[in-house]
């Protein structure tokens, strides 16, 4: 009876926490694949950022492109950093747990020193999944913030 209630217990909590923020050691596998993307896109090297991809990962860009699998992420992503150059800085800002394999991973997304001397400053969100190969990038969405629009007298 009374492993009954603890084993109750444990799996409610893990219900309840399933869609909060994780533990800080959990987030910190989360915050290094981030970090490796960030490090295999400045470098580039297109081998290191297929090894964070799944097969069928995609990812839509501030532009409106969406590449659709992984060949696609990384051909792209490849042709942008060739494209633009600079540096990329990726700052994750929160990390929320879905499910126990299922993770969305928010980060500042900063480009500086591109073509032109210019910087941007957008948001990138990190769908990742827990593969038998560790936490892999299924998806991810990047957004430029665009100007407010002015109150048209609502």
């Amino acid at each position: 009876m009374r492993l009954c209630l603890v084993s109750s217990i444990l799996l409610l909590s893990g219900w309840f926490s399933a869609g909060q923020s994780g533990s800080a050691g959990g987030d910190a596998a989360i915050r290094d694949v981030v970090k490796k993307y960030e490090e295999s896109r400045n470098a580039p090297d297109a081998n290191a950022v297929a090894a964070l991809l799944t097969a069928d990962s995609d990812q839509l860009v501030s532009s409106g492109e969406w590449r659709r699998g992984r060949d696609a992420v990384v051909r792209g992503a490849m042709a942008s950093s060739r494209a633009t150059g600079g540096k990329r800085t990726l700052t994750v800002e929160s990390v929320r747990h879905l499910a126990a394999d299922v993770v969305i991973a928010d980060a500042r997304y900063d480009l500086a020193g591109l073509a032109g001397g210019q910087e941007r400053h957008m948001w990138s969100t990190f769908l990742l999944t827990h593969t038998p190969e560790g936490w892999r990038i299924a998806a991810i969405r990047n957004m430029l913030p665009a100007a407010a629009v002015p109150n048209a007298g609502r």
